[in-house]
């Protein structure tokens, strides 16, 4: 019984060394690669918003209209991580032929007739006045990035433990590019967004909030991650978990990450008096935390000093977060931008004669704007002819990093703008609330809109289940069917329960 039970344990370690193994020692793949298999989301969108505009597929929402939506917003994304992870392009090229024979079919005119309300008579009496439109919007587009973003990120975390997930898209040990650094990063960007909105609201009213208050309100917000975070540490060390230490380091974890970024970011806003925009305020920490990695050890540390303390065993963690607190702030600048719902530039400006007085335009070539001048920013910072020569690490979260996913996530959120602005422009002419909430909920997906309401608690939920397969299924020995058959599983529950949440009207905030 003894050497049965000894056996048992030695195998498990082993196993669990393996695993360790095969997320380590990773150098990633090309930016452009990365590009070409995250184009099948805004790809995917075009086709679903054809079928929508064109053929009035997914008002009502059937379970026909269900199943094409979650093949089409996550089932393509999941080809994309798995089976065609080699030829992206091609995947890309089938859902683009789709969508544009979609598009050039002639239009379900019936569908569109039946679904018409009535109107009411120019001189009818109205019970309700409805309500006016205010100074912030949730765009169509915006809802659509934020809902992909989440969903290829639950993809991921459990896919990246299966063979059949490429190695190249997943987490770099120390230099390089790879699909899950990227989706890292982009979940910081993303919040930053969302958080810019308190700031406008603040603006709008002509408020200024005692620094105080802001650090009161940011505690209380991060208070619920930390303790996910420690929930976290504490549940993989009880189960002796398979880690990555140099990810984060022996005690650090994403959820420590998001948790201690609201306080500081409510520091960096007494910055604005010197600084005159969130992308200034990211740029000048980036650049400062880039000279403390070159010039004051700081890089030599963190790669290869020991572990004596509590900070030295969490290094990757505790310094990392300043590149990801640098990318939070240019979240927040793209806030700034996507948000106001009149998104023009000052009149007689330069942007505001281009766009002609159309708030469409006028966000379009302000996101060009802002997707260009990342990328030269980091074009700069990494060519080794013209530029600094520095190479991207999402282990150090450094310049070229921040820089990187600033301008993807720029120009992510371009692509699905460029989508919603050709296909749904009733959204932009909405008079009051209620016909824009009309607008916004025609032009997006019900899967995307559910991932996007309840992101938090559903990512939590992928966790758990990540969690729950690796300690019943052996992954690294696992085929290309039945792994196919674990995600698409796991995906579909994942959406049943975010579409579920949605359809009873529950925002779950953590």
């Amino acid at each position: 019984m003894a050497d049965t039970a000894a056996a048992t344990a030695r195998a498990a370690a082993t196993y669990k060394q393996l695993k360790e193994d095969f997320v380590s020692n990773l150098s990633g793949g090309s930016v452009i690669e990365i590009a070409q298999v995250c184009a099948v989301a805004p790809i995917a969108t075009f086709l679903w918003s054809a079928l929508q505009t064109r053929q009035s597929l997914f008002k009502p929402y059937t379970p026909i209209a269900f199943i094409v939506d979650f093949l089409l917003n996550v089932g393509a994304l999941l080809l994309s991580v798995t089976l065609y992870s080699r030829y992206p392009l091609l995947l890309n090229l089938l859902l683009l032929g789709a969508a544009v024979a979609v598009y050039a079919a002639p239009p379900d005119v019936s569908a569109a007739a039946r679904k018409k309300k009535p109107q009411r008579p120019p001189n009818a009496p109205s019970k309700t006045q409805p309500a006016p439109l205010g100074l912030l919007s949730t765009k169509p587009f915006l809802t659509t990035y934020r809902g992909n973003m989440m969903v290829v990120t639950c993809i991921c975390i459990l896919a990246v433990d299966f063979r059949l997930f490429p190695r190249r898209f997943a987490k770099v040990e120390t230099w390089g590019t790879s699909l899950m650094d990227m989706g890292v990063g982009s979940f910081v960007f993303s919040a930053g967004i969302v958080a810019s909105r308190a700031v406008l609201r603040g603006q709008a009213e002509g408020r200024v909030t005692p620094l105080w208050t802001r650090l009161a309100r940011s505690v209380r917000h991060s208070l619920p991650l930390l303790a996910l975070g420690l929930v976290r540490l504490f549940s993989v060390k009880a189960v002796d978990y398979a880690e990555h230490v140099t990810e984060y380091g022996v005690h650090w974890n994403f959820f420590f990450t998001l948790g201690f970024l609201p306080p500081l970011v409510a520091l960096c806003q007494s910055g604005l008096r010197l600084v005159p925009s969130y992308a200034g305020l990211a740029l000048l920490l980036a650049v400062m935390y880039q000279l403390a990695l070159e010039f004051a050890g700081l890089k030599s540390y963190i790669l290869a000093g020991p572990r004596t303390n509590l900070l030295s065993m969490n290094r990757e963690g505790v310094f990392s977060f300043w590149g990801y607190l640098a990318i939070f702030l240019a979240g927040q600048d793209a806030g700034m931008v996507v948000l106001p719902r009149n998104p023009g530039a000052t009149p007689g400006g330069l942007l505001a004669r281009l766009s002609r007085g159309s708030k469409r335009a006028g966000l379009l070539l302000r996101l060009a704007a802002w997707t260009v001048g990342w990328a030269v920013l980091y074009l700069l910072c990494t060519n080794y002819t013209y530029g600094f020569g520095l190479t991207v690490s999402r282990r150090l979260a450094n310049l070229p990093y921040v820089l990187w996913v600033a301008a993807f996530n720029s120009a992510l959120l371009l692509s699905f703008a460029a989508v919603d602005a050709w296909l749904f422009s009733g959204f932009y002419r909405a008079q009051d609330a209620r016909a824009e909430k009309e607008a916004h909920d025609l032009a997006t997906s019900r899967v995307l809109r559910a991932y996007n309401r309840n992101g938090l608690p559903v990512f939590l939920l992928a966790n758990l289940l990540t969690g729950l397969v690796n300690l019943t299924v052996p992954t690294l020995d696992v085929g290309r069917i039945a792994t196919m058959g674990i995600l698409g599983g796991y995906m579909g529950v994942l959406t049943l329960v975010a579409v579920a949440l949605d359809e009873y009207d529950i925002t779950i905030r953590l």
